[in-house]
């Protein structure tokens, strides 16, 4: 695989994927492929991925750099930081670093931080010319879904899923949660999201809250610290107001003793599929749901995917009454829960990785 292995040891690997905590769930199979073939795995993340990176299976430690050229709300570029990241990875003593990125990201500008601190040997996937950054420039499969395309980039580069391993997302157990909750069973709305476009309006998911409480379903309404707001006005007297009470592990929890999980394209619909719960995934079509849908369970995609803001990756939603997502009928949620928790209703299309709903 390595000239490490021709010498009999294996190498110390650094994983670098500085997104949201979504992203870093979905680099979780190849992470554990890439320590199924080190000796010693970290994992290199950004501030909001940290606590989803805590949770994988396989990574040693978890490194944090909050990157200039990544996220909503990105820092300065400062030398202090810069050095401080330098003098970390060089104290990691890395041999190799796989770079996972999404589509339409460069890999290059931690690349070259990689090579100035010493990392020997990097692999990414690059559309750009990467000179003497990359020793490996891979280079993905069109419309690969998001973690495959991360599995590949290890697999090229000589980590393989250990025997037994099926690929899914995972997460290290979460802690017990029937004291937040009550007693199963429940589902679970989460009506919030890092960009506004990829969720519900407000009053659109609280309206989906009391169609599915009418029903019969006990519902569960997650959401941080800082959504408190929103959760309680979605919740309102229909269903049990979580927000702001749980930890990522804690929601983790939460998510697993759930029937299923109603979500936008964020975090949570990651989570959820990582502790193997079926979702209802609100999938606003503003980035390609084939790299971005529930991956490794059931789970049934709502939304017009052919909207206007299709391919746009618009934080804000560009047509007025945001159609895509708030024009998704209770009768389309109500039928989707049930299709996914066994109830009597029209069973949807087959999922990827054969997952039927």
């Amino acid at each position: 695989m390595t000239p490490f292995h021709s010498r009999g040891r294996l190498p110390r690997t650094l994983v670098v994927r500085l997104d949201s905590a979504g992203d870093v769930l979905l680099a979780g199979p190849a992470v554990r492929a890439v320590a199924a073939g080190s000796s010693y795995t970290a994992l290199l993340c950004g501030p909001q991925g940290a606590a989803a990176a805590r949770m994988l299976p396989g990574a040693d430690d978890v490194l944090i750099y909050d990157a200039p050229w990544v996220g909503l709300e990105p820092p300065q570029v400062t030398r202090a930081a810069t050095r401080q990241l330098m003098e970390t990875l060089t104290a990691g003593r890395f041999d190799r670093a796989l770079v996972l990125v999404s589509y339409h990201q460069s890999p290059l500008p931690i690349a070259l931080l990689l090579r100035l601190a010493g990392i020997g040997w990097t692999a990414a996937d690059s559309e750009d010319y990467p000179g003497a950054l990359l020793d490996l420039r891979h280079r993905r499969p069109p419309h690969r879904h998001e973690a495959l395309a991360a599995l590949d980039l290890a697999r090229a580069a000589g980590y393989a899923l250990p025997p037994g391993d099926d690929g899914g997302l995972r997460v290290t157990p979460p802690p017990p949660t029937t004291h937040l909750t009550g007693p199963e069973p429940y589902v679970v709305v989460h009506p919030g999201a890092a960009v506004p476009a990829r969720a519900w309006s407000p009053g659109r998911a609280a309206r989906a809250v009391a169609a599915l409480s009418a029903e019969g379903y006990r519902v569960v309404v997650t959401g941080g610290r800082a959504e408190r707001e929103l959760t309680a006005r979605v919740a309102g007297r229909h269903a049990l107001d979580l927000g702001g009470a749980t930890d990522l592990p804690h929601l983790a929890g939460v998510l697993a003793g759930a029937r299923v999980v109603v979500a936008g394209n964020t975090g949570p619909a990651h989570l959820a599929a990582a502790v193997g719960t079926p979702v209802v995934s609100l999938f606003a079509p503003v980035v390609p749901a084939e790299r971005w849908a529930p991956y490794g369970v059931p789970h049934v995609l709502l939304g017009d995917r052919y909207a206007a803001c299709a391919d746009t990756r618009s934080r804000h939603c560009p047509v007025p009454g945001h159609p895509c997502l708030d024009g998704i009928g209770d009768a389309e949620v109500l039928a989707a829960v049930a299709a996914l928790t066994d109830d009597p209703a029209d069973q949807g299309e087959q999922t990827e990785r054969g997952a039927a709903v």
